[in-house]
């Protein structure tokens, strides 16, 4: 069997949850597409490296991420780092020829969006941005069924993901919190993952109109190279520093097929954990899902005799999209780790198929342009229109 060799970049926590795919990816998915090989791994210093490499499984480790560029042995590239990272190394992959894996969102800007976007393609690399939410077998039951037309033509998108990690000030100033390393705040970390839903459920955007909130102006600064997330509180006589980016976006949304919607996307919402739901009206029926119950998918056909309707709810199992590969008993539990094993394995099987990944760059690239629209319409207090040019 083919094994495709590949090379981390970055060793927090999604490198974790990215070196436990390629290890057991295989193990659902069998025959595997290929076998991935997790040959190096980089941190920013030799020693974080070599724990890493430990940690993850890697056969070498390193400090500098250039050396996993100009590896010959390396066929993917997978990026897992800081937003103000990811296009200077998703470029300099493109141009040695590797595959890109990379975390959302694609970039700071849609500038480096673009840039990144159009390096994959100049260069014809297999490329996927990693929002793994849509691999949720529930989610994309859902799609089946919109595909399917079980509820007919959508009228109405609903979208939420709210969170409470950053809603305590004594949570420590993360790089998510800065813009010159995050570029966007809660609309760039949480609210592009229900814009990839709506994209993919219900079509592209059109037209939004937002508004933004920064609730909490400075934080504790913290010491170490270890993003502490809300996980911890710096209280006391601790020096702060600034945030610049926004704490919560709620927007609503014309859709080019003249579906409508909205989104809200908050990190400041105490007693949400990870919050992320939608809910599609159609003429026909309604879907809704909550990530939180990733095992479940409500839904309400309206053809059902009337003494039947209401919504019910279909427990994800071996019937299901990817259910074949996961658990044999639906509401088994599907975890988070689920969805990076099952983008794993897309990802890999769209370069041993020669077939485009998605969500891929350009898709990013898209999501970076509506995150503009948004900002703009925050900023102008009017409609704004999603200039996706050429």
């Amino acid at each position: 069997m083919k094994k495709l060799n590949v090379g981390l970049i970055g060793a927090g926590f999604m490198a974790k949850a990215h070196a436990m795919a390629y290890a057991t990816m295989p193990m659902f998915f069998w025959p595997a597409p290929a076998i991935p090989v997790r040959k190096v791994i980089a941190d920013i210093t030799e020693e974080g490296a070599k724990i890493a490499a430990e940690r993850f499984g890697f056969e070498k480790y390193t400090s500098d991420w250039r050396k996993i560029i100009e590896d010959p042995e390396i066929d993917i590239v997978d990026i897992v780092t800081p937003n103000d990272t990811h296009a200077e190394i998703a470029i300099a992959a493109a141009k040695a020829g590797k595959h890109i894996f990379c975390e959302k969102p694609i970039a700071r800007t849609s500038e480096e969006a673009k840039k990144m976007y159009e390096a994959v393609t100049n260069a014809g690399v297999k490329n996927m941005l990693a929002f793994n939410y849509r691999r949720t077998p529930a989610v994309a039951l859902a799609k089946k069924f919109i595909e399917e037309g079980a509820i007919g033509k959508i009228l109405n998108f609903r979208g939420t993901y709210l969170q409470d990690w950053s809603a305590d000030p004594s949570s420590p100033l993360s790089w998510r919190f800065q813009k010159s390393i995050a570029g966007l705040g809660t609309l760039g970390d949480i609210g592009t993952h229900v814009i990839d839903i709506a994209r993919y459920l219900v079509g592209e955007f059109d037209e939004v109109v937002s508004m933004m909130n920064t609730y909490i102006t400075e934080r504790p600064i913290q010491e170490g190279v270890v993003d502490k997330l809300g996980t911890v509180k710096l209280e006391g006589s601790v020096k702060k520093g600034p945030v610049d980016v926004d704490d919560e976006a709620s927007f609503m949304i014309k859709f080019k097929n003249g579906a409508v919607g909205s989104i809200e996307a908050t990190r400041n919402g105490w007693g949400r954990n990870n919050f992320l739901t939608f809910e599609i009206h159609g003429e026909k029926g309604s879907i809704f899902f909550n990530y939180e119950r990733r095992d479940e998918l409500q839904v309400y056909f309206a053809d059902d005799p009337v003494d039947r309707r209401g919504f019910r709810t279909i427990y994800t199992g071996p019937a299901h999209p990817y259910g074949e590969a996961l658990w044999p008993i639906p509401a088994l539990g599907i975890g988070y780790g689920e969805t990076k094993i099952i983008e794993c394995h897309d990802f890999i099987k769209s370069i041993i198929e020669d077939v485009e990944a998605s969500p891929n760059f350009e898709d990013g690239y898209r999501i970076s342009l509506i995150c503009d629209a948004v900002v703009k319409s925050a900023e102008e207090k009017r409609w704004v229109k999603v200039d996706f040019g050429k």
